[in-house]
């Protein structure tokens, strides 16, 4: 009973909030249409706005992958990982994360492509994944949307946030299925 409840629930929740909202515009005499187009102006704006700060990120993250930043950082980070029981294997993900969503979603698959979903690295970098935050990418389009040119302590808390996350997914699946 509760599981068909939810199904059914899950169905309709869509359909009923893209009628509701339209209907509630109406009840409360809101120009539904002229609302929408000057919406999307704005988020056209937005979109063209933040354009070029998503380009300086995604060039400067492709650019450390293929010079070799990222190969060179694993070596030196390896001993210190490997004293922590950290996989090794995950350390790109965590460093490729705060970066770009996409980029983490690549290492991701390539993870579990090559060790397997349900292998101690395949378990652990999916908790990674769902434990930390694209943290320079929100910060570079949220603040360059709305003009913000000072961070102050956004970045710093975001990082330390992601490490906390990554620490605690590598500790709880090293706990729960070493």
């Amino acid at each position: 009973m509760l599981i068909s409840t939810m199904e059914a629930i899950s169905r309709w929740a869509i359909p009923a909030i893209v009628l509701g909202i339209p209907l509630w515009g109406l009840i409360r005499g809101v120009r539904i249409y002229e609302a929408f187009v000057e919406g999307a102006k704005q988020g056209l704006a937005t979109a063209v706005r933040i354009t070029p700060y998503l380009i300086a990120m995604f060039v400067a993250v492709r650019v450390f992958r293929t010079a070799g930043g990222m190969d060179l950082l694993l070596r030196a980070a390896t001993p210190l990982t490997k004293a922590l029981g950290i996989p090794p294997e995950v350390v790109p993900l965590a460093l490729i994360r705060p970066l770009s969503g996409s980029g983490s979603l690549s290492i991701l698959g390539e993870l579990l492509q090559t060790y397997g979903p349900d292998s101690l690295v395949g378990m652990t970098a999916s908790a990674v994944q769902g434990s930390t935050e694209t943290t320079l990418y929100v910060i570079t389009v949220y603040f360059g949307a709305v003009g913000v040119t000072r961070a102050r302590h956004a970045l710093p808390i975001g990082l330390w946030s992601d490490l906390v996350g990554f620490l605690a997914a590598v500790y709880i699946c090293s706990r729960l299925f070493a």
